[in-house]
């Protein structure tokens, strides 16, 4: 009988531990390098890419988004995105940035998520968008594949929030007011 409480009860913390990140409220992301494309750079109408370390966050309050070269992933945490744009952040101060894991592309379909993520840039100039060809940064962080993580840093690149997954309404109006909270310091 013992044996079979241990076990359900083992079975409901698994999914838990599945889904758990490397991230850690106080302190700095993990580290990852991403070599192979990197930091797509945007200058005098044409792309290059450079390597990026997340040892290069600090300096801005920002978001980052992590999310699988999908779609489906995308929408995922689309609302959050959203209510950035609207909230207008200052961009002296704010920055997204956003690693788009092209390792968990749909075969076949690299070329058009470069191409998703050349046009946001375009539009967005002021964003960072980081391709991560090998899913290093999937890997170091401890992420799910084909999912979309939102990480909140301060300005000197701790973390203040962090979910591998959808954000709920009431997590994006969170997030929203941690960000207006970490600006206004």
């Amino acid at each position: 009988m013992r044996l079979a409480h241990s076990l359900i009860a083992l079975a409901l913390l698994l999914p838990s531990l599945a889904s758990a990140h490397a991230f850690k409220v106080g302190e700095r992301v993990p580290a990852v390098g991403v070599n192979d494309r990197g930091e797509l750079i945007y200058q005098q109408d044409k792309f290059s890419y450079q390597p990026w370390n997340s040892a290069q966050l600090s300096g801005k309050v920002r978001v980052i988004l992590h999310i699988a070269g999908r779609s489906s992933a995308k929408e995922q945490n689309a609302a959050l995105i959203e209510a950035i744009k609207a909230a207008k952040l200052p961009h002296d101060r704010y920055q997204t940035t956003t690693v788009v894991n092209t390792d968990d592309a749909i075969p076949g379909t690299g070329m058009f998520v470069r191409s998703s993520i050349e046009s946001n840039k375009k539009q967005f100039p002021w964003s960072q968008f980081i391709i991560d060809s090998n899913g290093s940064a999937r890997k170091a962080w401890q992420l799910e594949k084909g999912g979309s993580a939102i990480v909140v840093l301060d300005k000197t690149a701790h973390v203040r929030y962090a979910k591998d997954g959808p954000l709920t309404q009431d997590e994006v109006q969170q997030a929203m007011k941690l960000l207006h909270e970490l600006l206004d310091k």
